[in-house]
């Protein structure tokens, strides 16, 4: 049984000594030259201006928790679609309820404004 995984494990470990094998060369190898602009941040084309811990609009995060709600929403769409003649009728009430769940809360978000933006 554990020999099924043989293939996965060598995969995983060659794709890591890959992964640090470039890494070390990089540093080893790549050139060290600092100044003072390559040091400095860099922030949209001109000098940081204020303080990192700035508060964030709430609908910056309203606009994150959407993606992903509909990120989420086509990973269980896109395999009930492939086995939706085999669910039947009780399969198509249930993602009629998981879709209007995500329906109300499109609504309330666009219902708190999220989706305009100034």
């Amino acid at each position: 049984m554990l020999a099924e995984y043989l293939p996965t494990l060598l995969f995983l470990f060659v794709a890591t000594g890959i992964g640090i094998a470039l890494i070390v060369i990089g540093n080893l190898i790549g050139p060290k030259r600092p100044t003072a602009e390559k040091l400095s941040p860099y922030e949209c084309g001109f000098a940081a201006f204020e303080d990192s811990r700035m508060q964030f609009d709430i609908r910056y995060y309203l606009i994150a928790i959407q993606f992903i709600v509909f990120d989420l929403e086509i990973i269980f769409i896109v395999p009930w679609a492939t086995v939706f003649r085999q669910l039947g009728v009780l399969g198509l009430i249930e993602m009629g309820i998981f879709v209007g769940m995500l329906l109300l809360g499109f609504i309330y978000v666009w219902k708190k404004g999220a989706l305009e933006w100034e």
